[in-house]
């Protein structure tokens, strides 16, 4: 339960921050129907956590095949995720009504296969982040780390339509900038016990 629920609240921080996807899904549930603004986050959902997965187990995998590599990924993929977090941090989303969001679900499906796989920076992003844990959380620790940021997946992109859907009078640039610097201090968090990790990974090949 402990691995499961660092996957939660890593997943969360992960997820949650305003970028293509969250304003895509945020501007649907602002002027789509209920019905719609489901089946759009389904959508994006299933791309989210297909990739998460690939990057945990492909390119974690690969990584735990190799000490050297290992250690070097988790030394750099550490200073990437708190890159990531402190950029967060200082970050500032802006609600844009004027995207247009009225289009065919086939394209909808398009644009979130191309906005989460075909993006470099998602790619690199999950697998600095989630590849290194991998090499940190093998076996069943990591099974149950993965299910944890795949429901964090799951939860965030119904919940986060469902809510934005409910109380869209009250969505506001202000509420975006406070998530973003939550979700950016707990990415620094874990962007910190990943660099401490591979200080004790360089530790133990020293010794030997």
């Amino acid at each position: 339960m402990q691995y499961f629920l660092q996957g939660l609240m890593l997943g969360f921080a992960y997820v949650a921050p305003i970028g293509t996807q969250n304003m895509f899904v945020i501007n649907t549930a602002l002027t789509q129907q209920r019905k719609r603004v489901f089946l759009t986050a389904l959508i994006v959902m299933f791309f989210d956590i297909t990739l998460a997965v690939a990057c945990f187990f492909g390119i974690g995998g690969i990584m735990s095949s190799n000490p050297l590599l290992e250690l070097l990924i988790v030394g750099i993929g550490s200073l990437v995720v708190i890159w990531i977090g402190i950029g967060l941090l200082r970050s500032h989303s802006t609600l844009d009504t004027s995207v247009n969001v009225d289009i065919p679900i086939a394209k909808v499906i398009a644009t979130s296969c191309v906005v989460t796989w075909f993006n470099p920076q998602a790619i690199i992003d999950g697998s600095m982040l989630l590849g290194s844990y991998r090499v940190t959380l093998p076996g069943t620790p990591g099974t149950m780390f993965i299910l944890g940021v795949s429901c964090a997946s799951a939860c965030w992109w119904l919940g986060m339509s469902s809510i934005v859907n409910l109380f869209r009078a009250k969505i506001t640039d202000k509420l975006l900038r406070g998530i973003n610097i939550v979700c950016g201090a707990i990415i620094v968090f874990y962007g910190l016990k990943l660099l401490y990790s591979g200080w004790n990974m360089l530790q133990a090949m020293i010794a030997k």
